[in-house]
This record gives structure tokens, sequence and C-alpha cells, in this order.
């Protein structure tokens, strides 16, 4: 006889999955978004007016929200044409690439634009 305890264990792992991906999502978004109000301006941006400096670090935190629903387009066709684990995976990829190259920029004072 089938057991029907798996059955109705998968949508729940599946909601429980996609709760915690959206979870550290938004995480991310917000510690970037702190990172961007707080440090980023006089970090990354050579400009003299402050706040200048930090509507430059939060239109760079906007394009994020822009790119969303690109990026939901795009690889949603992509995982149904090609599989939805692969395209996590290259996903998972692509964010992990940025996130180092991110991590890797030097400021503007570091390469001599001051």
């Amino acid at each position: 006889m089938n057991n029907p305890a798996p059955v109705e264990r998968q949508p729940l792992r599946a909601a429980l999955a996609a709760f915690l991906g959206t979870m550290i999502e938004w995480y991310d978004f917000y510690c970037y978004g702190t990172a961007a109000a707080l440090v980023f301006g006089d970090v990354f941006f050579a400009v003299h007016n402050t706040l200048t400096a930090t509507l430059a670090s939060l239109a760079t935190f906007a394009v994020g929200f822009v790119a969303r629903p690109i990026g939901a387009l795009l690889f949603g066709h992509l995982g149904d044409r090609v599989g939805r684990k692969q395209t996590l995976v290259i996903t998972l990829l692509l964010m992990g690439i940025a996130t180092t190259a991110i991590g890797l920029i030097p400021g503007y004072q570091s390469i001599g634009i001051s």
C-alpha cells in the first residue's frame, strides 16, 4: 500500500524552502541597503557632497529591484526550457560570482581617485 505521508510532506518542504530562500534574499537586501546608506557612499563614490554620494549608492541598490522582474522572466523561461535544478545552480553561481566581485572591488581612494 502506498504511504500518503511523503506526498503531504512535499508541499510543506517546498513551502519551507521557498520561505527560507525568500528570507535569505530579503536579509541580503536589508544588509546591502544598510551598508549603502551608511558606508558605500563614502567608500565607492568620489563625491565631496555626502548626500550625493549616499544617493548614488542607494541608486545602485535600486538597480537590484529593477533587475528582479527581468531576471524572473529570463530565468523562469530558462527554468521551463532547461530544467529548474540546472537553472537554480546557474543562478546561485551567478549570485556567488557577483557577490565575490563586489567584495573585491576596491574603494576609490585605494585606486588613486580622490
